[in-house]
């Protein structure tokens, strides 16, 4: 399963992530490994990965190539995270059914947060990139304030409201941390080590 969490305020944005995820064997038969889940891409982005353990290929590729091309602002990277992860996901998809029948398990998803410059009411933006579950391709949306993968509502709940009395991201990331090691106690799908990072408008960096 692997969790993802991640919310922003006029303060900035909170990222998290467990190590869990899936990956198959030479059979096709499901294993779990760790994995790095959270990839700073340029100062002020980052990305979270969660599900299938290719989600972290497919992010380290996604980075060199936003490095190669020089995109550095969030919407441009965006913008090129859509048709590249989509691109990568189908490749995946394509080698993985040669082997197993289309599963949810196969599912990947992304949370890609950054900050920009360019626009001082919205500096702040989240993006969700998964698959949809009667569309096994990759698809992308905004992100309001709040928002896990697997969902969490009650968390969700205490993070929108949260965001939206902009608290310091220092309470977000507490409460961001405490829903991540319940899930971790409640589900053996989350497990840590778990990653956190937070960005503003000084850049990307990780939390303890």
């Amino acid at each position: 399963m692997s969790q993802i969490i991640a919310c922003k305020n006029d303060h900035g944005i909170v990222l998290a992530a467990d190590a869990k995820a899936i990956d198959f064997d030479i059979t096709g038969e499901p294993k779990e490994r760790r994995i790095d889940p959270l990839f700073q891409l340029t100062q002020h982005t980052g990305i979270l990965t969660g599900g299938a353990a290719e989600g972290e290929r497919m992010c380290r590729a996604f980075k060199e190539f936003i490095s190669e091309e020089g995109i550095d602002e969030i919407d441009e990277i965006y913008n090129a995270a859509l048709p590249f992860l989509a691109a990568e996901y189908e490749r995946y998809m394509r080698k993985s059914c040669e082997v197993l029948p289309l599963d949810p398990i196969h599912h990947v998803y992304f949370i890609l947060g950054g900050y920009t410059e360019k626009n001082a009411e919205n500096p702040y933006r989240l993006y969700l990139l998964w698959t949809k579950k009667k569309m096994p391709q990759l698809d992308g949306e905004d992100i309001a304030t709040a928002f896990c993968v697997p969902r969490i509502m009650s968390l969700e709940i205490k993070l929108n409201a949260l965001c939206k009395d902009n608290a310091p991201l220092n309470e977000l990331l507490s409460v961001a941390k405490k829903g991540m090691e319940k899930q971790g106690q409640a589900h053996e799908e989350v497990e840590g080590p778990f990653s956190y990072a937070l960005i503003t408008q000084e850049g990307f960096r990780t939390a303890e």
